[in-house]
């Protein structure tokens, strides 16, 4: 299959994102978080009798993490909604560990101060800006979100994620402190592992679904992976280049080229890893914001820049933020109207849930007026309450949590 001038290259990909970045990338104080109260609402989660995972969480381990075992899995006890300091809806998961709602609402304001902190640096977006058309291309060509700024603002949501999700193992490790937990994350390079051995879709599918496939150990506030974890990870990101090698060698004996076959294949692609179709075999992909580079003389790693403004942010956070459980008495209930509607989903950061969202409506014969990402709000048109409800399941399946109205 011809490239046809595709600028597929993982490498210049994160050369030029280090340069962006600069070694003031992120430099001196953590970003603050003001104080701010946020109320929240708490649903249990109900797993399939006889099994320790909800349908949603078995469905997909059987289609995307093979060869992982139900067993092989920690799952969330609970599922938690609430509106951010921006008046944006959220959704994430706590339990089984003791480090309560406080984790990922408090992970999700760090996640907006250092989002902010990235959107404010005048030098990064200057070197940004100043990029050439060469760089551009290989941007557009190897990653999902093509802007600099946009990269590492995801890259932060990324880390948020990270955190949240291994807070379900605090318990194995006997942290009982959101704090001390994050700080242990970031000590112990946890961060820097999980870009390197896990791949994108897997880290946000299972955080979306209240699941992560790892075990933690350590001693001293170190924490690593287990073996077994290290060897399933592996072997998870492993098939999960070949799936998507699998489908370009489809593509290529039906006679399409390259930038035919992602379109074709595209909905296929996403739910597997897009990224990794162009991938040339033998090599062993990396986040782009791990690789660390000599930029005026200093070394300049994004993505350690980013987690330790986030693990600051964080410390600010759980100091800064006071929540409180909403009763389940005070829902409320709304009826449903044929027409334009708009609903939150939280559980969107990136082009590549836009692509899954997309695909769900056209699925469903229903009218997508708009995704916007950052305020994770979606406009759509529905001909009744059935069409409606078929979108939302279907977007729950795809591991996002919608919340109506």
């Amino acid at each position: 299959m011809q490239n046809e001038g595709i600028r597929y290259d993982r490498a210049d990909a994160a050369r030029i994102l280090a340069e962006v970045a600069g070694a003031d990338f992120l430099a001196g104080p953590a970003p603050a978080v003001a104080e701010v109260s946020v109320d929240y609402r708490v649903e249990e989660l109900s797993p399939e009798p006889g099994g320790p995972l909800t349908t949603g969480q078995r469905r997909y381990l059987e289609s995307y993490m093979r060869p992982c075992r139900p067993d092989q899995v920690v799952s969330a006890t609970h599922r938690i909604t609430w509106r951010d300091s921006r008046g944006i809806a959220n959704s994430g998961h706590i339990g089984p560990g003791p480090l309560g709602p406080i984790l990922p609402i408090a992970a999700r304001e760090a996640v907006i101060a250092v989002g902010d902190a990235i959107a404010e640096a005048d030098p990064v977006t200057a070197r940004s800006d100043a990029l050439d058309d060469d760089a551009l291309d290989v941007l557009a060509d190897t990653t999902t979100d093509q802007e600099p700024a946009e990269i590492f603002r995801v890259g932060a949501e990324a880390a948020g994620r990270a955190l949240v999700q291994h807070g379900m193992l605090a318990g194995q490790v006997g942290i009982e402190d959101p704090v001390e937990f994050a700080e242990a994350m970031w000590d112990s390079g946890l961060y820097g592992t999980v870009a390197s051995t896990w791949f994108w879709e897997l880290q946000a599918s299972t955080y979306r679904r209240g699941m992560i496939p790892a075990s933690l150990e350590g001693t001293g506030g170190r924490l690593r992976y287990t073996a077994d974890t290290v060897a399933l990870l592996a072997e998870m990101k492993r098939r999960t280049i070949a799936d998507a090698h699998d489908v370009m060698d489809r593509a290529r004996e039906e006679g399409l080229g390259v930038r035919a076959a992602i379109q074709r294949y595209h909905v296929e692609l996403d739910q597997i890893s897009r990224q990794y179709a162009l991938l040339p075999a033998g090599e062993r992909p990396v986040c782009l914001g791990q690789r660390a580079h000599q930029v005026d003389g200093q070394r300049v790693q994004p993505l350690a820049a980013v987690a330790e403004a986030l693990t600051g942010a964080f410390r600010s956070a759980v100091e800064s933020v006071r929540i409180a459980e909403i009763p389940e008495s005070a829902a409320r209930d709304v009826r449903f109207a044929a027409g334009e509607h708009e609903f939150g989903v939280p559980d969107m950061t990136c082009r590549h849930c836009r692509v899954t969202i997309t695909a769900v409506f056209d699925a469903q014969a229903a009218e997508l007026i708009e995704v916007d990402l950052h305020g994770k709000r979606v406009r759509a048109r529905f001909t009744d309450a059935g069409q409606r409800d078929r979108v939302f399941a279907d977007l729950r399946d795809s591991g996002y949590t919608v919340a109506d109205g």
